[in-house]
């Protein structure tokens, strides 16, 4: 009897064992097929995104061009070119003169038409006195009427001569000065296609002039900005080869390119070493905007691509990619998320798509350390 209590007790340790192994084994098993289907969590901190006003700046670029380009031609044709006082890049002064022309066909048309006016003041002189003399002569009784007409008409007839005389007298002056060919406004000279030799002809273009030497950037900005862009806003003007100068926008143009989307703000230098033709970057201050802001630490760069995890309703993790408006240490403002949702910060960056998160309650203040008690001495 004694060794059949011992037989079946061993009996009932073994079963006792074999199902406590089992037990664990399927436990392993349950908690190895939970993690594979997500049933594991990361713990992670979450941040509302917030709607601020924050300064804002539109970034755009383009080509420096003249504010306004004065064509200057000559007025006086077939003449040739005797003298040319300015190249380029020199800075005239309005009524500077430019270019002479050979005028000494002009000179000598000049002198005729003044002795034919001086011919025609002489005749009118003796056309006048000779109808004085027959008015007189009239009243006395000792000349017909007829002869007082005929006197009335060639002083008349005298007077008509001067007249134009003098006409072609100041046409002769008016072509003579159009020899010398003067700058119409003030301004900096930024091409010259006139040599000295050279037959001009009427309305050749001989010069170009930036009128007051003013510049602007012709800045592309995209259509989707383009409505904050407005005339008079400052802006930063800033080139690799020149450095920074300070501007002002002066007009917006109403078109937007249909193939590229860009609409052009033109922005006025105020100074620089700026060049037509150069390329330039602007940094336009457009005012306070509404923009939704997130903390810097929660913008990460996917493919290339920024972007933040938010918090959906199953509890997981999504990424969604945004467009980045400015940035500083701590905030971020972009587009792309709306405010109010709940964006990942800490633990970010080790998630992946529909990752499982654990939100982390908020940290509380760190309460503060009670003075040290003095020592004793």
């Amino acid at each position: 009897m004694m060794r059949n209590s011992w037989a079946g007790a061993a009996v009932l340790a073994l079963a006792l064992t074999l199902s406590a192994c089992g037990g664990e084994k399927a436990a392993d098993e349950a908690e190895t097929k939970a993690g594979a289907t997500g049933g594991s969590s990361q713990t992670v901190t979450v941040v509302t995104a917030t709607l601020e006003n924050l300064p804002r700046t539109v970034t755009a670029s383009g080509s420096i061009s003249a504010w306004e380009e004065v064509p200057v031609g000559a007025e006086a044709g077939g003449l040739t070119a005797t003298g040319v006082f300015v190249d380029e890049g020199s800075y005239v002064r309005q009524g500077q003169p430019l270019v002479q022309l050979n005028d000494a066909l002009l000179q000598a048309q000049l002198r005729q038409q003044q002795a034919a006016v001086q011919t025609a003041e002489a005749n009118v002189a003796r056309d006048q006195a000779a109808l004085d003399r027959a008015q007189e002569l009239k009243e006395r009784g000792f000349l017909s009427q007829a002869s007082l007409d005929t006197a009335l008409a060639n002083q008349r007839a005298s007077a008509a001569n001067l007249a134009a005389a003098r006409a072609s007298l100041s046409e002769t002056r008016t072509r003579l000065s159009q020899a010398t060919v003067r700058a119409p406004v003030s301004g900096l000279v930024i091409s010259r296609s006139v040599t000295r030799g050279q037959i001009v002809g009427a309305g050749t273009e001989l010069f170009r002039i930036v009128r007051d030497g003013r510049l602007e950037l012709d800045a592309q900005v995209p259509e989707t900005e383009l409505a904050l862009v407005r005339a008079g806003q400052s802006a930063v003007i800033s080139s690799d080869q020149v450095g920074e100068t300070t501007g002002r926008v002066r007009i917006v143009t109403p078109e937007v390119n249909a193939e590229s989307r860009l609409g052009v703000a033109r922005i006025a230098l105020s100074g620089g070493g700026f060049r037509p033709g150069m390329f330039a970057r602007a940094r336009i201050q457009v005012g306070d905007q509404p923009a939704v802001t997130v903390p810097t630490a929660s913008v990460l760069y996917r493919e290339n691509r920024a972007g933040v995890f938010v918090m959906g309703t199953d509890g997981r993790a999504h990424f969604r990619p945004v467009t980045v408006l400015s940035r500083t240490t701590n905030r971020t403002a972009v587009t792309g998320i709306e405010a109010g949702v709940r964006v990942v910060v800490e633990g970010a960056g080790f998630l992946g798509e529909g990752d499982r998160v654990t939100v982390a309650p908020a940290r509380a203040a760190a309460p503060a350390r009670p003075a040290a008690a003095p020592a004793k001495k």
